[in-house]
């Protein structure tokens, strides 16, 4: 019996340890957006959306005091790709190079895994965001002991506020999803002693969702830091509207939003391969951001210069020509350099030739 509470407390503690490597990595993720480092990036006349240059990061880690040097910033962030938070663009590269490489938060381009684990981990945000946000709350500082237990909650208590809310059904199904909770290391018996019951037992939420991570802390895999020893992030995983879907992390910075392209054509082989059930391709909870815009305005001039014929007019668009009249746009798509140089050329040619007739 010893041995398999022992094993529960193992398993719970590794689920603990992967929901604060998410956090920290939602948050830095947010960080690098209010930063700019997060950005449409060109390479190859190809642009790749919201990505980052792996060397810029390692030197912003250790700009930042996030990591003491640039052998620390790597294991980071191959903990945040051993944990599917960030991957090379093109999937090309497992492990994070100190380079000149593209790397992007899965986030960005929804090829997060939402698994099981994860959407625990969403169930028991969400309800803690809620919680937090009530004026008459459950969660209270209480004592037992001798011991002050803070953003703590009375098994019967959270029973009674899941089925009044309209959380779950039943108290039955309100004990199980609570148990679920436990078992994935989100709340936790003040004790340790037991699992949830529908009791007047004393519980609290183990992981403070708002507490700001320091990066280096993903390096341990046992977590003691106190729920209150750290101050809340500025960039806290919020809900911003009670009635968006609950299936992508409730990510807002508290003093403005994040703008982020939700690029549609993406260069990572998961994206590539369809839709999976794997994956979920909601673009980032941060707001309704209208798409970039490929094409310019209609109403332009009519000139062509050197610049539309080589690059494309957005991010996101292929390479290639464009050529602006009235509400139409003509693409005209190439697959090298040299044929798209000779096409623009007889182009020229074409209408220097029309300019002289009509001038006639």
């Amino acid at each position: 019996m010893e041995n398999l509470s022992n094993l529960f407390k193992q398993k719970a503690t590794e689920q603990h340890h992967r929901a604060e490597v998410m956090i920290a990595g939602e948050q830095l993720r947010l960080r690098l957006h209010d930063g700019k480092l997060i950005k449409d990036r060109r390479y190859h006349l190809r642009t790749y959306p919201n990505c980052f240059v792996a060397k810029e990061l390692i030197d912003w880690l250790i700009d930042h005091k996030e990591a003491p040097d640039r052998e620390t910033g790597i294991r980071l962030m191959q903990k945040l790709m051993d944990h599917d938070i960030l991957h090379h663009v093109c999937d090309e590269h497992s492990d994070y190079k100190d380079a000149k490489l593209l790397y992007r938060f899965r986030k960005d381009d929804g090829t997060f895994p939402l698994n099981k684990e994860v959407k625990v981990f969403l169930r028991g945000q969400s309800l803690y965001e809620t919680l937090i946000g009530m004026d008459n709350s459950i969660l209270k500082a209480r004592e037992e002991n001798l011991v002050k237990y803070q953003r703590s909650f009375l098994g019967c208590e959270m029973v009674d506020w899941l089925v009044e809310e309209g959380e779950v059904a039943n108290r039955k199904e309100a004990t199980e999803l609570c148990q679920t909770l436990l078992e994935h290391g989100i709340i936790q018996q003040v004790s340790a002693q037991c699992h949830f019951y529908d009791r007047d037992l004393l519980y609290q939420f183990r992981i403070n969702f708002r507490r700001r991570r320091r990066l280096t802390e993903l390096l341990s895999e046992s977590l003691h830091r106190s729920l209150s020893d750290s101050p809340d992030s500025p960039f806290c995983l919020r809900k911003l509207n009670p009635e968006q879907d609950p299936s992508s992390f409730l990510s807002v910075q508290t003093n403005k939003e994040i703008k982020i392209v939700s690029a549609v054509r993406r260069s990572s082989v998961t994206s590539l391969a369809g839709g999976s059930s794997l994956y979920y391709n909601l673009s980032p909870n941060l707001g309704l951001v209208p798409a970039v815009e490929c094409n310019p305005k209609s109403g332009e001039p009519f000139f062509l210069m050197s610049t539309e014929v080589l690059s494309p007019p957005g991010p996101g668009c292929p390479k290639g020509a464009f050529f602006p009249r009235g509400n139409r746009t003509f693409w005209f798509f190439f697959e090298d350099v040299s044929l798209l140089i000779q096409e623009a050329s007889s182009f020229f040619l074409m209408f220097t030739f029309l300019f002289k007739k009509s001038g006639t």
